[in-house]
């Protein structure tokens, strides 16, 4: 059986790939994503289709060079915590951002049934004004 840990580490290897159904292979169907208040995406999708829809399409039509590089990972159980940094070039603007990030993932039967991310929204902003 896979751990909460590995299968939150396949999730970060697929989204440097851009691999979103393997990324959105252990997500259960009533998720609960937030993306924080401020961020582009900002709110709290429901499901996999949602997430995908306002979440990862999103960030792919407005954004070049979009990634999260993960520097640790913390294994606290049914929860595991990502901590990185996002970077990339707004499209409309040409500026480019890098901000830190965490991100909260929480767990049951072997399912991400919450996430919640926590980023610098401003410097987001400003690459995009």
């Amino acid at each position: 059986m896979r751990t909460n840990l590995s299968i939150i580490s396949d999730h970060y290897s697929a989204s440097a790939r851009q691999d979103i159904a393997t990324m959105m292979a252990d997500v259960a169907p009533d998720v609960q994503w937030t993306e924080m208040a401020g961020f582009p995406c900002a709110g709290t999708w429901v499901g996999p289709g949602q997430v995908v829809e306002h979440v990862f399409t999103a960030l792919g039509r407005e954004w070049s060079d979009y990634r999260f590089e993960l520097t640790e990972i913390i294994d606290a159980g049914e929860c595991i915590i990502g901590i990185g940094q996002y970077s990339g070039i707004y499209k409309k603007t040409g500026k480019s951002m890098q901000a830190r990030v965490t991100h909260i993932w929480r767990f049951k039967e072997g399912k991400i049934v919450q996430f919640e991310q926590f980023t610098d929204t401003l410097l987001v902003a400003q690459a995009m004004r």
